[in-house]
């Protein structure tokens, strides 16, 4: 569990590092109080995408990881960040991120991030 809550905030101050950085990620919203429950709400759906979606589009374009020695991965982290904007639509959060390649340097951005953080954050084990 403690795994899973610093894994959550990791994921949302590294959105928030997007959102910081690319004026086409956007997080719209009143007090900074209502936006940083958004972060975390978006960062739980970022969480869940990649925990579920994640690993079954990894296993059907794995021949495109091949092919490409692994740069495909920015592709599939820039489409797990476009869809969690929509489902952050649907859920009615103030996400949003505005077309692929935004996606894409957003993925990148969240990876190294969310890479560092939690290299300095504890570990639940």
């Amino acid at each position: 569990m403690k795994n899973f809550l610093v894994k959550t905030i990791a994921n949302a101050g590294a959105l928030a590092v997007a959102v910081w950085l690319l004026d086409k990620i956007t997080l719209t919203g009143g007090s900074t109080g209502e936006k940083t429950l958004t972060l975390i709400v978006v960062a739980l759906v970022f969480g869940l995408v990649n925990m579920v979606v994640k690993p079954i589009v990894q296993v059907l374009t794995f021949p495109l990881f091949i092919l490409t020695l692994g740069l495909f991965t920015l592709v599939v982290n820039a489409l797990m960040l476009l869809l969690t904007s929509w489902v952050a639509d649907k859920l009615d959060l103030s996400f949003h991120v505005d077309g692929f390649w935004t996606a894409v340097l957003g993925g990148l951005i969240v990876s190294i991030v969310s890479w560092a953080l939690n290299a300095f954050l504890p570990d639940g084990d």
